[in-house]
């Protein structure tokens, strides 16, 4: 019997367990696919924005507010990459200006730093902005992070105080009797509470216990390009183009890590589990950032990726507990400013919760963040010191990114270790750089199987049944 259940391991997810673990509870959480931040967590455009933009009243606006304060703090207890690098919104039209001028005065309501700046100051700091562009919307506090650093880092200090988390556990049913039953594909569980933070499939899983549901989610899939280290770089902050009805627009970002990220699009579809990129996508983000900056270097895509984000019918965040059945809190329509509201989230899920129930905190409870090294910031002399102790750390596997045999080992044995090549690809990047994982796939291929005492046909790529290997096509003994 557990206290609450959480539905979803993405950052939402992985941020109310973090927070409930504080408390003495019993907390379990199901996640349907084989690692914790996959889905809108694995492919979205890794912004803290800064709350200029939801609707006023709406609780996109409150908890983005909440959330931009929030992340620095956060990311320096739990040792995750954030840069507040601050954002430009760039008019490029009469009408354009007229609805930024609004944007500015709604950022000053909220006491979030902001000036309007001509064409001149922009190209100052940003020098590849097109001529088109006639005003811009300074927004300093904007941030970037790496989203699946934070939900991973929050999912361990989870594990670390009691959380339990079981994977590939996608949930067929759930049924209320004096308790909660719920129902996996290969499990059953029982609990006081269920928290659904089921991404697109919330509305799904809200069903399951009552079918006269009052709101539905659709996917609206979002497209990207994804630029190679640039010599110089193409901006400095992130781009956005003046906000539509559909969303942010398509924006020029630099992520954490050196790359750039253009996109995305914003067209809904009706099949949640589609995340293929198409021609058409492609196409319109390339049209629509080349009306904002010049001269981008298509020749240095090294990736395209899309990822869905869930659309909700009320237009805003829904996060309540559900009227006709006590300690069922849907956490739903988590779309942007879903990763910048998404530590407001859980405080205010979390809050609900103890407010109503009053557990008892934990007496000692301890921060204990990753701090594994990462080689490709260190100094040489650094970097020495750490090879003399483990001649793994001398061995580089992925080129491209600079990481060493020993930082692979080091993401496979952590709390919420990786299992497959692309769960030690999220935690430490082989595979992100130029080549894609050409030269080091089948290297980090290896070191999962000897780390996890598998054979090489068992290692995945990534969700259950993508092994790359089938079987062997001769025996050692036949080589020659």
């Amino acid at each position: 019997m557990f206290d609450v259940i959480i539905i979803g391991a993405g950052i939402v997810g992985c941020f109310i367990a973090k927070d409930l673990s504080r408390y003495d509870l019993k907390v379990l959480v199901l996640e349907k696919g084989n690692d914790v931040a996959i889905g809108a967590t694995m492919a979205n455009s890794a912004i803290i924005h800064s709350g200029h933009d939801p609707l006023d009243g709406t609780l996109k606006a409150k908890l983005n507010l909440e959330g931009n304060k929030m992340y620095e703090s956060i990311c320096k207890e739990l040792n995750c990459s954030f840069n507040r690098i601050g954002a430009y919104v760039l008019a490029t039209s009469d009408e354009e200006v007229e609805q930024l001028n609004l944007l500015f005065k709604r950022a000053q309501s909220r006491d979030i730093p902001c000036v309007l700046h001509n064409k001149d100051e922009i190209k100052k700091h940003e020098p590849h902005v097109s001529d088109e562009v006639v005003l811009g919307l300074w927004l300093p506090s904007t941030g970037i992070i790496y989203p699946w650093e934070v939900a991973i880092a929050c999912m361990e200090q989870a594990i670390l105080h009691g959380v339990e988390l079981k994977l590939n556990q996608e949930v067929i049913d759930i049924k209320k009797e004096d308790i909660y039953q719920v129902i996996t594909s290969n499990n059953q569980y029982q609990t006081k509470c269920i928290v659904n933070c089921a991404g697109v499939y919330a509305d799904e899983i809200y069903k399951m216990i009552d079918p006269s549901i009052n709101f539905s989610i659709t996917a609206r899939k979002g497209e990207y390009f994804v630029l190679d280290h640039l010599q110089q770089p193409l901006v400095h902050h992130v781009i956005y183009p003046v906000p539509s009805s559909k969303g942010k627009g398509v924006l020029i970002v630099p992520t954490t890590h050196g790359n750039t990220l253009l996109g995305p699009t914003s067209f809904e579809i009706d099949d949640k589990s589609a995340i293929n990129n198409t021609h058409a996508g492609l196409n319109y983000v390339k049209d629509q950032v080349g009306k904002l900056i010049d001269h981008i270097p298509f020749d240095k895509v090294i990736r395209t990726f899309a990822g869905n984000r869930p659309t909700g019918t009320t237009h805003d965040f829904i996060i309540e507990e559900a009227k006709l059945f006590p300690d069922f809190y849907n956490v739903a329509a988590i779309e942007s400013p879903g990763l910048a509201s998404a530590p407001a989230i859980s405080k205010m899920v979390v809050s609900m919760y103890v407010n109503k129930h009053n557990p008892e905190e934990k007496k000692e409870y301890v921060i204990n963040a990753n701090h594994d090294p990462k080689l490709n910031e260190l100094t040489i002399e650094e970097k020495n010191e750490f090879v003399k102790k483990n001649p793994q750390y001398g061995r580089m596997i992925c080129r491209c990114e600079k990481i060493t045999e020993g930082e692979i080992v080091d993401a496979i044995h952590r709390l919420c270790g990786a299992t497959t090549i692309k769960g030690v690809k999220k935690r430490v990047r082989p595979g992100m750089g130029r080549c894609q994982g050409g030269f080091c796939e089948p290297l980090v291929l290896d070191i999962l199987a000897r780390e996890l005492h598998k054979t090489e046909e068992e290692i995945l790529l990534d969700d259950l049944g993508s092994n790359l290997l089938v079987e062997r096509t001769k025996h050692d003994d036949e080589e020659s």
